[in-house]
């Protein structure tokens, strides 16, 4: 009688992408959970979720400020209010999605993710962008950027 092995190449195949996929499938579980979190708890109705600490200590919208409503809007299907919200962040949401489908693909592949958009230049290009429009939604005269 022969013995089979209990752990085959075509059974660590499957072992391995699953290991490789994990950050992606976290990252995708989280990014899920929060949705379905702020889908089902209205971000605008109060009590629900923490204030935002910048808005609370200086008064002024930081870059991220409208975020939860604009996922919130989104999950019922309200892209007009959802842009309204945080138009940065509703122009990245596809950048965002292809990101992380090249990075899911990539790690099929068995390949590290590389991107311009992760050396300094194109990091330090994003933040000093962050602020621009942090400043900017505060501003009278760009009050459509303000949530």
């Amino acid at each position: 009688m022969t013995r089979v092995p209990v752990h085959s190449h075509e059974d660590q195949r499957p072992r391995a992408l699953a290991r490789r996929l994990a950050p992606q499938g976290a990252v995708l579980g989280g990014v899920v959970a929060g949705a379905l979190l702020v889908a089902f708890r209205d971000p605008g109705e109060p009590g629900h979720y923490p204030s935002c600490p910048f808005l609370v200590m200086t008064g002024f919208y930081c870059p991220g400020c409208g975020m939860m409503r604009l996922v919130h809007a989104l999950t019922h299907g309200d892209a007009g209010t959802a842009f309204g919200l945080n138009p940065l962040l509703f122009v990245l949401l596809p950048v965002f999605g292809y990101l992380y489908v090249r990075w899911t693909v990539l790690g099929v592949r068995g390949m590290p993710m590389r991107s311009v958009l992760f050396r300094p230049a194109a990091a330090y290009s994003f933040v000093g962008l962050l602020a621009v429009y942090g400043v900017l939604r505060n501003l009278p005269f760009a009050q459509s950027l303000a949530p």
